[in-house]
């Protein structure tokens, strides 16, 4: 017997059987054609031959399943009604097919929904579980027009936004003042007590408590101190958080550490954690929380993780994933024509904290990544690789962006952010001066835009101190001469609670040297509840940071706990756009605010209040695929038996890409839970299940394009269309 037959013996529970009994009397049409077929395939037939009869004579939405109409305006046409039709009708027509499930370590997962209905009326089996019935009485209810999306307004979304407090609430900051007072409080004490030696944070013999206490918090304003005192074990964890930790989720950390997953947070991060639960602010911090507090199912997965990202496997010499042929295993990373990311041999390997979601998870799996700041720091062969990798950047036709990260690009000390920034402006000059020899139409894109990827305006924002504000500055006034017009620091804001005084000054700071700053915020489980990302929004606009793109959760089973569903962010993603939408008209516009990078904050004020909304809605939800980048524009096309969806991507039309994207087809992905778990997670955050309404028929997306802020800005001469560097 195979695999397959096997599944198709096994019994369904009682808790299916009465949902899928429910389903029947739902749908007298469902139950007739479920009844009368003799097989698999009989009911198969009758499901597609009724839905093809529910569409009649809606030629786009017929066009629209075929593919033969594409895009935003075809995707716009369709009502909710026909996402479900469209649904069925991919269900028949991927029937039976066989998917290999990462989530699973690769066991085999074959989507057969009409069949696991089919088995489960006609013969009790089909394995089929509760959250796969409740998905499927959804999609009926959808198809007959009585499941609908919730109907919201700015009124709904605002009272959602005020369930959240900010960082800068008064209230807020004096309980960050007892926690930063009590985490300090325990160090003195291991200091006195010699548990914690440091040559250079230390008290002198006759310092007295107050003395000591004084002295903490100046060293507290030094990331230095928050790197050298971060928390890397699970007991000292608790002890600086009152011992407020469950047993439970302490023996998940020591599980944790016993598996080797490296554990690292600073301080100044960890004070933003309750200890003392204020009652209108239960639940605020999870989001922070749950970058911190590791899950059952990341200890469970640790040591068997799967690489998410297929371009990050690098062979010099030869074409990654993507067709790109790059010069070093982990210095150089590329997906795009127009950007490719430099990795510094630096610290810049590393982060100040470790997000528990991180996407290169699988990195620290394999000890390539770590918290071992002294073996991470430079050695002297890097200057001289340093050159080399500039090279590439020099010698590529299309290559315009580089972005800085690691890591954490701000990891970097000030003498190696100067060496990089020193050797990407004398690149960027020899390149623009090796255009003069070549004729108009075959000439190499110019360095246009430089970014840097970091956490730290986040977690550790005493890093952003004046000599790091000095060499950006420096760098941005002789780069602008250059033609360099863009400079952006991408950062990950998760939560309004991480907006604190400490990280406002931050963002000023880096503002007020002509760097523009970006917010990449990771849609986790708990930074997905309805209205918690418009206030995030709302709080970035105010301390002058533009919203970008907004992140599925990557990778499979060991983000479970972290991940939100795809529908999540198609629903979210029209979420926002209700209360911070920007007509058309406005695009060039604020396609200027990069140039004007130190009125940031008042550029984004002016328009908010000339629009009469709360933030600007300028970012777009999207998942980063392996092998095709960053797209929303995906379809349902299957579910298995424990009711996780199984979602077919294609690339994102609006954008360039590597020729290779013609050759690779589309990426299905299996989501790590069902809908239905995610609703279940969401209820024990204290969310009402009624405010996710529609949620399930949420079963196809759509790329939105970029705005134009985020676009390059133009040549003034024609660059060869030829692409170097690339082997498909």
């Amino acid at each position: 017997m195979t695999p397959i037959e096997q599944l198709d013996k096994i019994a369904i529970n009682v808790r299916s059987h009465h949902l899928c009994k429910q389903l029947l009397n739902e749908n007298p049409v469902l139950d007739e054609i479920m009844r009368h077929a003799k097989n698999e395939t009989e009911s198969l037939i009758g499901v597609r031959n009724w839905i093809l009869e529910e569409i009649e004579g809606k030629s786009h939405v017929l066009k629209f399943y075929k593919g033969e109409a594409k895009g935003r305006e075809t995707f716009d046409k369709l009502e909710w009604k026909d996402y479900a039709a469209i649904r069925i009708l991919d269900y028949v027509d991927h029937a039976g097919h066989v998917y290999q499930d990462l989530n699973l370590h690769g066991e085999v997962a074959v989507s057969n929904p009409i069949k696991m209905i089919w088995l489960a009326v006609t013969q009790g089996t089909g394995g089929a579980k509760p959250y796969f019935f409740e998905d499927m009485l959804q999609l009926f209810r959808q198809l007959r027009g009585e499941s609908l999306p919730m109907k919201i307004d700015a009124d709904l979304i605002k009272e959602w936004m005020d369930r959240y407090p900010d960082g800068l609430d008064p209230r807020i900051v004096k309980l960050r003042q007892e926690n930063r007072d009590r985490i300090i409080k325990i160090f003195i004490q291991k200091i006195d007590e010699g548990i914690i030696k440091d040559p250079k944070y230390k008290f002198e013999k006759d310092d007295s408590q107050e003395q000591k206490f004084l002295k903490m918090l100046g060293w507290w304003a030094e990331s230095l101190f928050h790197l050298k005192f971060a928390i890397r074990d699970p007991d000292l964890l608790n002890e600086m958080l009152g011992n407020s930790l469950d047993p439970d989720t302490m023996k998940v950390m020591y599980d944790a550490r016993d598996a080797g997953i490296p554990f690292f947070v600073n301080p100044y991060y960890l004070s933003l954690l309750h200890v003392r639960v204020p009652y209108f602010a239960i639940g605020a911090d999870l989001a922070i929380r749950d970058y911190i507090i590791y899950s059952r199912q990341l200890v469970r997965e640790f040591g068997e993780i799967a690489a998410w990202e297929k371009e990050d496997k690098v062979e010099p010499g030869k074409p990654n994933a993507a067709g790109w042929i790059l010069p070093s295993h982990h210095n150089i990373h590329r997906r795009y024509p127009e950007v490719a990311i430099l990795i510094p041999d630096t610290v810049g390997r590393a982060c100040a904290g470790l997000c528990a979601s991180c996407q290169r998870m699988y990195d620290f799996q394999n000890g390539h990544l770590n918290f071992n700041l002294d073996k991470l720091k430079p050695k002297e062969s890097w200057s001289e690789r340093l050159i080399k990798l500039m090279d590439y950047y020099e010698y590529d036709s299309q290559l315009r962006d580089i972005l800085i990260t690691g890591g954490d690009g701000l990891m970097s000390s000030n003498k190696s952010m100067k060496k990089i920034f020193d050797a990407i402006y004398a690149m960027a000059v020899r390149k623009r001066e090796a255009n003069v020899e070549r004729k108009e139409n075959e000439k190499y894109a110019e360095i246009l835009r430089v970014r840097i990827g970091t956490r730290l305006p986040v977690y550790l924002p005493q890093r952003i101190d004046e000599g790091l504000t000095g060499i950006l500055g420096e760098f941005k006034n002789k780069a602008s001469e250059i033609g360099i017009r863009q400079f952006v620091i991408q950062t990950h804001f998760e939560s309004p609670m991480e907006i604190t005084p400490e990280a406002r000054e931050g963002i000023r700071k880096l503002i007020s040297c002509g760097w523009t700053v970006t917010n990449q915020l990771v849609l986790t489980a708990a930074a997905s509840r309805r209205g918690h990302s418009s206030k995030l929004r709302k709080c970035l606009n105010d301390i002058g940071v533009l919203t970008y793109y907004t992140f599925s959760v990557k990778g499979y089973m060991e983000n479970y706990h972290n991940f939100a569903t795809n529908e999540r962010a198609v629903q979210e993603q029209l979420e926002e756009k209700v209360l911070g939408s920007i007509p058309a008209e406005y695009d060039d516009h604020i396609h200027q605010f990069p140039m004007q990078a130190e009125d940031m904050q008042k550029n984004i004020n002016d328009l908010r209040s000339e629009l009469g909304i709360p933030f600007l809605a300028t970012d777009r939800n999207v998942l980063n695929l392996p092998g095709v980048g960053k797209s929303l524009t995906f379809r349902v096309i299957g579910i298995t038996r424990y009711g996780r969806r199984i979602l077919e991507f294609d690339h994102d039309h609006t954008r360039n890409h590597s020729p290779i994207i013609d050759t690779i087809g589309k990426m299905v992905i299996i989501e790590s839970k069902s809908i239905s778990e995610y609703l279940d997670q969401l209820e024990e955050m204290g969310e009402n299940r009624e405010d996710y309404q529609g949620i399930y028929g949420y079963s196809i997306g759509e790329t939105e394009p970029r705005m134009k802020i985020y676009e390059y800005p133009e040549y003034d001469f024609g660059v060869t269309k030829e692409m170097s560097n690339l082997e498909v």
